[in-house]
């Protein structure tokens, strides 16, 4: 079958298809977490005195006595093999931004020959997998591999459901056996750490004395395209890459806005419910879901969740969106930006800070101006994002983030602070010295008496802030659809760790001095305004004035690609970071310095090698194909007298020949191999070889404008986009 009867036929199938018949389906309460050995099933499973010790690990991170992790993995395997299950697996999660697992039995043989189930609390704390095949920036040589792993008690076990059967998946880190983290969750516990130390010390400055442990919260919302199986199979980047590196621009993409939270096509639907019930299955707290911005886009966002459970949570839908996209017939894109010239996935991260005592730390409540604890955090949040920004550019910092940076209700790659008018108003006021009286949004009244008066918000929204505050957590809007959100919560949870132990010391001088809880907070407030607020901007984040003013008046810094947003890693102060709060050694930040670096460089190498293939053996074809029909008709119409314009053959003679040569430059560049360091390597991927991919999709994306539809290899953007 030749290319473009591929993709007629693909046409065809996808036209004809139905929705996938599903289950019927349960109530919430029926399902919810049915999959999961949570503290309810485990209050069922064990002894008091063991519950009540895994209760306390599981809140206060108190440690667990091995007797007890042997009851623990009894109850867990009873409960498991009760549901059918015969293997489990430690689940973890390597420096690749999925998941990684092993599998093993619970069997072992005797004496007799005879199986028999076996898992004890040895099983159950340690596993041992290979710690030098995965990304680890040069922790492990080849000849050193061993690495562990070990259950996190902290996020729950669960039961992976697939055509195969159940397997029971236990949350783990991941070290190597000389002690390195080599994975995203050891970083991520060891932050909330810090972070928990450093606000108990604040509130324990401003007279708190019930303090329970603080935890950080996310809520990450996840965008993602889907595209029909038949149309991807035809598609060599959309398999390999993630994204189209060829398509030229339909006649209809997204400027109607007719596609936003517009009317969710049946597949879909059918689809986002039974993807939605697995995930309730495993106690994830799916909220909402849409039809996003662009033709083919989509959204899911999960209720918040501690952060470390909410990370595990996050990894995990991922997995089960593609499986379950998979059985409807559809694969499931999660890259930033798989179609030029429309709106590209993120994935918002919201993240607060609270506890069972003190509450929600970043909920400014009604009268912000006299919530000093709420001041307090939120102005050490400020002068976080004014140090350590180019840190959070860098953990946002992938290849295929660096395509959605900027546009299409992304967020720039400088990282500022939106607080929103009000909020903005009351730090500005304590900044001068005024006595600051926070006004609300007042009443929505639309003068329709049959539409109910309702309060206003006393801010609006800046969708094109990287950072902004939504009235009781800050949203990470730069964070990209693929990622794992370990990374940046860590880097969150670490910076705010700096900024609060700033606070205390500030405190302890202001009430050395005498000064009474107010005055105090007045006085750190207008300081750490004084020195930090250059981060804060209520304006558009696109605007050409925003990015001059940043750079040039504030002092911050614009990182537009990830080859110059990874050396941050590097730099002293980023590394003095890490290791005084104690969340990554320097040698363990350097080691994802390497691997990030290496990812970023092989990502654009496998897309180059791509275009290289694609436009060699797919789309020159079909160019010089139609080029000689039309030369053919030509002769025919001159041999009896006719005449055509032929400047069309020349445009696609043109193209296709600019296309090869360039081709011929892009493959010469790929070549290059001597280059001074990680850095040099990255920059020359982002300049020359990303340069040359995107000339060849020019020539290419021209000559697909000219191409006769039915030689056309390719499934177009109208087609993918709009075809469900």
């Amino acid at each position: 079958m030749t290319a473009n009867r591929v993709r007629s036929q693909a046409i065809t199938e996808v036209l004809n298809r139905t929705a996938v018949e599903t289950a019927e389906t349960r109530p919430l309460s029926e399902i919810w977490a049915i999959d999961v050995f949570n503290l309810a099933k485990m209050e069922e499973a064990l002894s008091k005195n063991a519950f009540k010790a895994v209760k306390r690990t599981v809140k206060t991170g108190e440690p667990l006595d091995s007797a007890t992790a042997d009851i623990v993995a009894a109850a867990m395997k009873d409960w498991a093999m009760g549901k059918g299950v015969k293997f489990f697996s430690h689940v973890f999660y390597p420096l690749t931004n999925i998941t990684a697992e092993k599998h093993d039995g619970f069997i072992v043989t005797n004496a007799d020959g005879n199986a028999i189930t076996e898992f004890t609390g040895s099983l159950l704390i340690k596993g041992e997998p290979d710690g030098s095949s995965f990304p680890n920036g040069s922790l492990r040589m080849t000849n050193a591999a061993r690495g562990y792993t070990a259950w996190d008690p902290t996020s729950p076990a669960y039961i992976m459901w697939t055509a195969n059967g159940p397997t029971l998946m236990i949350p783990s880190v991941f070290m190597s056996w000389t002690g390195e983290s080599l994975d995203k969750k050891i970083p991520l516990l060891r932050s909330i750490s810090a972070m928990d130390a450093a606000a108990r010390r604040v509130l324990t400055l401003m007279g708190e004395t019930d303090i329970a442990p603080l935890n950080a919260s996310c809520g990450a919302e996840q965008e993602y395209f889907l595209v029909d199986q038949h149309f991807a199979v035809a598609r060599p980047d959309l398999l390999l890459a993630g994204r189209t590196l060829f398509g030229a621009a339909p006649a209809k993409g997204q400027e109607f806005d007719d596609h936003y939270f517009g009317a969710i096509p049946e597949r879909v639907q059918v689809f986002m419910q039974d993807f939605e019930e697995k995930l309730y299955r495993l106690g994830i707290p799916a909220k909402t879901h849409h039809n996003e911005v662009a033709p083919g886009q989509f959204e899911v966002a999960p209720y918040y969740e501690d952060a470390n459970v909410a990370a595990d949570h996050q990894q995990l839908l991922m997995t089960v969106m593609k499986a379950t996209a998979a059985e409807h017939g559809f694969l499931c894109l999660l890259h930033e930006k798989p179609f030029a010239g429309v709106n590209g996935s993120g994935k918002h991260v919201n993240w607060s800070v609270a506890n069972s005592t003190q509450g929600n730390l970043l909920d400014p409540g009604t009268s912000p101006e006299h919530n000093l604890n709420f001041l307090l955090f939120c102005g050490a949040v400020i002068r976080g994002v004014h140090k350590f920004g180019p840190l959070l550019r860098a953990v946002i910092a992938t290849a295929s983030n660096d395509h959605r940076l900027g546009a299409n209700e992304a967020p720039p790659a400088i990282m500022s602070v939106y607080l929103g008018d009000q909020l903005e108003g009351v730090f500005n006021d304590i900044m001068a010295g005024k006595i600051s009286v926070s006004t609300d949004g007042g009443v929505m009244d639309l003068g329709l008496s049959q539409i109910l008066n309702f309060k206003r918000d006393p801010g609006d929204r800046n969708r094109t802030s990287p950072f902004a505050f939504t009235g009781n957590r800050f949203e990470f809007r730069a964070v990209g659809s693929s990622q794992s959100v370990s990374g940046p919560l860590t880097a969150l949870n670490t910076m705010l760790t700096d900024s609060l132990t700033w606070v205390a010391d500030q405190l302890e001088v202001q009430f050395e001095a005498g000064k009474t809880p107010p005055e105090a907070v007045a006085c750190v407030i207008k300081e750490l305004m004084e020195l930090h607020s250059d981060a804060v901007f209520g304006g558009d984040g696109y605007s050409t004035e925003w990015h001059t003013a940043a750079v040039e008046e504030r002092g911050l810094r614009n990182l537009p690609t990830t080859a110059e947003a990874l050396p941050v890693f590097s730099e002293p102060e980023v590394i003095e970071l890490f290791e005084k709060t104690g969340v990554l050694s320097a040698a363990e930040l350097n080691a994802r310095y390497e691997v990030y670096a290496e990812q970023y460089v092989n990502s654009i190498a496998v897309e180059a090698k791509l275009v290289i293939d694609m436009a060699k053996t797919v789309i020159y074809p079909a160019a010089l194909s139609y080029a000689a029909d039309l030369a053919k008709t030509y002769a025919v119409a001159q041999e009896v007298g006719a005449s055509f314009d032929t400047t069309q053959l020349k445009v696609i003679a043109e193209n296709a020949n600019l296309l090869l040569s360039t081709v011929a430059q892009l493959e010469s560049e790929l070549e290059c191999h001597d280059f001074a360091d990680a850095k040099a390597h990255m920059s020359h991927s982002a300049t020359s070889i990303r340069s040359l991919m995107d000339t060849v999709r020019s020539y290419a994306d021209a000559l697909e404008a000219e191409v006769d539809d039915a030689l056309w290899p390719l499934p177009k953007y109208r087609e993918m986009l709009f075809i469900k």
